[in-house]
C-alpha cells in the first residue's frame, strides 16, 4: 500500500490503513476503540434525540476483541516514534484484554487515568458507572515527550492556594461529557477538553496525532485546530462523512443555521 497523507482521514479499516503509514512518524495516538457491549447507538439512556443520532456503530464480538486489539496495536506500535505516546481510552468491559494487549506488544504504561464524567446510567442492581479509563503508554519512557507546564506554571495556584499545575497533573480527571442538544451526533465521542488536554501535554504544533477509530472526527478536529497534523480511520462510512464535513467547513457542530468557524 502506498503512503497515506497527514491531514487526511481514510474511510477504511484502520489496521489495513495503517500498513499504509511508515514506521516511526507518529507523534501521538489518542483513540476510542469500539465497546464490545453489544452497544446499541440510539438507546435512550442519556435522553438522546434518535433522529439526530448517526447510525452505524460497527461492534467488534466480545469474543474476537482481545484478537482484534493485538492487531491494531501492533500496527501502533510500528508506526509511533520513540518519542512518541498513546492515550486509549476503555470501559472497564474490555479493560483486561487492552491492558493484556499492552504488556504483550511491550508498550510501557505511564499511568492509569481514570476520566470522571457527570453521570451514568441510571441502576437499579449495581453501582452507576460514571468513569472511563483511560490508559497512557509509550514505547521508550525515556524518550517521550511530556510537557509539565503546557497548561499551568509552576507558581499558579487556585483562590485557595493549592497548586494548579499539580492538580491538573493528578490521574483522576473530572471533565463533563459533551452534549449536543439539537445537533447531529455519532453515538459516542470523547469531549473536545480531555483531548486538549492530551494534546498540551503530550504534543507539539506540527507533530502528527493518528486515531484509528475516529468515529465523529473529534480528535482529528482538534488537534486541526490545535495545529497539530492528523491522520484517522473510520470504518463506518457514515461517520466519516460527518467527521470530513466537519473537517472541511472547520465546523466543530453541526445543525441548522450552523456557521463555520472564524
Amino acid at each position: 500500500m502506498e503512503n497515506l497523507e497527514f491531514n487526511k482521514i481514510y474511510n477504511m479499516d484502520c489496521i489495513e490503513g495503517m500498513k499504509g503509514i511508515s514506521n516511526n512518524v507518529i507523534d501521538l495516538v489518542i483513540t476510542d476503540p469500539p465497546f464490545a457491549i453489544d452497544f446499541k447507538a440510539k438507546r435512550n439512556n442519556y435522553h438522546r434525540t434518535a433522529s439526530r443520532v448517526i447510525e452505524g456503530y460497527k461492534e467488534i464480538p466480545r469474543a474476537e476483541y482481545f484478537d482484534f486489539t493485538i492487531k491494531w496495536m501492533k500496527e501502533v506500535c510500528r508506526v509511533l516514534k520513540d518519542s512518541g505516546s498513546m492515550y486509549v481510552f476503555s470501559g472497564w468491559n474490555n479493560l483486561k484484554d487492552i491492558l493484556t494487549a499492552i504488556d504483550e506488544l511491550g508498550f510501557i504504561t505511564v499511568n492509569h487515568i481514570i476520566w470522571k464524567y457527570q453521570f451514568g446510567v441510571v441502576t437499579k442492581r449495581k453501582f452507576v458507572t460514571s468513569h472511563y479509563h483511560c490508559l497512557y503508554v509509550c514505547k521508550n519512557n525515556k524518550k517521550r515527550k511530556f510537557f509539565p507546564y503546557s497548561r499551568y506554571g509552576k507558581e499558579d495556584n487556585d483562590e485557595d492556594g493549592g497548586s494548579l499545575h499539580y492538580k491538573d497533573k493528578e490521574d483522576v480527571w473530572i471533565i463533563k461529557r459533551e452534549y449536543w442538544t439539537g445537533d447531529q451526533k455519532t453515538p459516542t465521542k470523547l469531549p473536545a477538553e480531555l483531548i486538549e488536554k492530551i494534546l498540551m501535554y503530550s504534543s507539539e504544533e506540527g507533530d502528527v496525532v493518528l486515531d484509528p477509530f475516529l468515529g465523529s472526527g473529534q480528535v482529528a478536529i482538534v488537534s486541526k485546530m490545535m495545529k497539530r497534523r492528523f491522520i484517522g480511520f473510520e470504518i463506518v462510512k457514515e461517520y466519516y462523512e460527518f467527521a470530513k464535513q466537519r473537517l472541511e467547513n472547520d465546523m466543530y457542530r453541526i445543525s441548522e443555521g450552523s456557521c463555520p468557524q472564524q
